[in-house]
């Protein structure tokens, strides 16, 4: 446990910072298979000032390559923040889902030795909704309905959009980190140089039609919804669940639009990321045909609640895809930020101007 510190102005000691429970869980109907989990407690609650975070929860909902410890410094960050400035804060919960970090298989996929295809999307919206109830009735007031906010990078953004739709009035917030472009299969995103009527005068300088088949051929190794997963998560149907970026629009806690914010990568920083992995494409190939595409759908997913609770898309200066590795004090900051719009119920006009590719 992190230890409290002191303030400068008073010799009062700050609250202490929560002790994690680090703990795993079996599900109801899955017998023998265990879910790892990290929860978080919130802030005490007192006479004089009750915690306005006391019967919510925020779920972290990790991508396909980062287990629920990425989560960690942002999650320090944040609750030092929190106790420095003697603010409440909510319950956090990470987990690993099936197949992923610390978590045993999902019992119900077939048996595989490797990456697999054994179960969809859907199958995981159940699975957290089966899994948050349990936690919800031990960790916090099981005479209050279950209330969510959800912080998601890559496909757990479409993992939190798709809960929500799933299961209406049960989710007051939403943080994309990068969300995954569901509706794309990362190959069409480029030009076809052997298509009939290729024209190579459309490419970038110094760009050739082999440049342009390498990246299209790494893209579709790595990316493409027929790749399978080592947790077993297909992605086959995801563009037929997600058709859209901009909807549908979600009915959050109250019957209302849940408060959002997106978030995008860096251009440069992506890019340069994306030349020096594994995938080897051209910094200049990701700035003109990746980029402005993602930068277009964060764009969309501002539009899934009502007028004025979402805001963004917001650039995670520095960072690559995954945010809250490269960047951890910037989600921090901005979970700080969603918890105060979701308090005080404030609504935004967010105008962002356009990013030259």
């Amino acid at each position: 446990m992190l230890e409290a510190k002191f303030s400068g102005s008073s010799e009062e000691a700050l609250p202490p910072f929560p002790d994690p429970e680090v703990s795993s869980i079996t599900l109801e109907g899955k017998p023998g298979a265990r879910i790892a989990y990290t929860y978080y407690p919130a802030s005490a609650s007192k006479p004089s000032h009750l915690n306005p975070f006391s019967k919510s929860l925020v779920v972290f909902l990790n991508g396909m390559v980062q287990p629920r410890a990425s989560w960690n410094a942002a999650i320090n960050i944040f609750h030092e923040k929190q106790i420095t400035n003697r603010l409440p804060y909510p319950a956090l919960l990470t987990y690993d889902r099936y197949g992923q970090g610390d978590s045993d298989r999902d019992p119900d996929d077939p048996p595989a030795d490797g990456p697999a295809h054994g179960h969809d999307v859907m199958s995981v919206v159940h699975v957290l909704y089966q899994f948050t109830q349990q936690i919800w009735k031990e960790h916090l007031d099981p005479t209050d309905s279950p209330c969510f906010i959800f912080v998601g990078n890559s496909i757990g953004c479409a993992i939190g959009r798709l809960f929500a739709q799933t299961y209406p009035g049960t989710v007051l917030g939403l943080m994309f980190l990068d969300s995954v472009i569901a509706n794309t299969d990362f190959v069409s995103l480029w030009p076809d140089p052997d298509a009939p009527l290729f024209n190579p005068s459309i490419l970038p300088p110094s760009t050739t039609a082999g440049d342009i088949r390498s990246a299209r051929t790494n893209m579709s190794r790595m990316f493409h919804p027929d790749v399978p997963s080592r947790e077993g998560l297909s992605r086959r149907n995801l563009p037929k669940l997600l058709p859209d970026a901009n909807g549908p629009k979600l009915e959050g806690y109250h019957s209302e639009g849940p408060y959002v914010t997106v978030v995008g990568h860096d251009w440069e920083t992506f890019a340069l990321q994306t030349e020096k992995g594994m995938m080897k494409v051209p910094q200049l190939l990701t700035m003109t045909y990746v980029n402005p595409v993602w930068q277009k759908y964060n764009e969309g997913l501002t539009k899934i609640t009502d007028q004025g609770k979402a805001i963004g898309p917001l650039i995670a200066v520095g960072s690559g895809h995954f945010v809250q590795v490269d960047q951890p004090g910037f989600v921090a900051d901005e979970l700080v930020s969603l918890l105060d719009r979701v308090v005080n119920q404030v609504k935004h006009v967010y105008v962002t101007d356009a990013i030259d590719a």
